[in-house]
């Protein structure tokens, strides 16, 4: 009896281990926001995500698909880290390169269609329906000339992310 009483013990223990987080929540009664964690394993997942989630935005608006392309991945990885040295969102290196500047130092053969960028502790779903609220985001996202994506970020230790897609053809 005691043996099946300290196995049901350590299960019990093991699954609340399992159990999320209890929310925390503000003086107005909303929840929190937790930062996103991302792990090194994660950017394959999290760029493919954001790539279906892309082409669905896109799709639904009568557009065609877009493609993950290595280079455009480069050249957002690359701004993505310098924002986070500048500690600011705006799509000027700091040694004044473009974004022409940067897909054209990484070999990208075509043209920039567009950047899109930002600095927050969301995710990349999050950010992408951000993207999707403003006019000028949107038409980037949503270009019919657009046929290659690149996507990218930064992680601070304190969680904040600054993200990054640039989108060519």
């Amino acid at each position: 009896m005691i043996r099946i009483l300290s196995v049901f013990f350590a299960l019990a223990v093991a699954l609340s281990a399992c159990a999320p987080a209890p929310a925390q929540y503000g003086s107005d009664g909303k929840a929190l926001p937790r930062a996103y964690k991302i792990s090194n394993r994660d950017t394959g997942k999290i760029q493919f995500r954001m790539l279906d989630s892309v082409n669905a935005l896109r799709n639904a608006s009568g557009r065609a698909p877009v493609e993950l392309n290595a280079q455009l991945n480069a050249a957002a990885a690359t701004h993505s880290q310098d924002m986070a040295r500048q500690n600011r969102p705006w799509h000027f290196g700091s040694d004044g390169s473009s974004p022409i500047d940067r897909i054209a130092r990484v070999g990208y053969a075509g043209q920039l269609v567009g950047e899109t960028i930002s600095e927050t502790y969301e995710s990349e779903l999050e950010t992408l329906a951000a993207w999707m609220e403003q006019p000028d985001t949107r038409r980037v996202i949503l270009s019919e000339d657009a046929r290659n994506m690149g996507f990218a970020w930064t992680q601070e230790s304190n969680g904040k992310i600054w993200w990054t897609m640039v989108m060519g053809n």
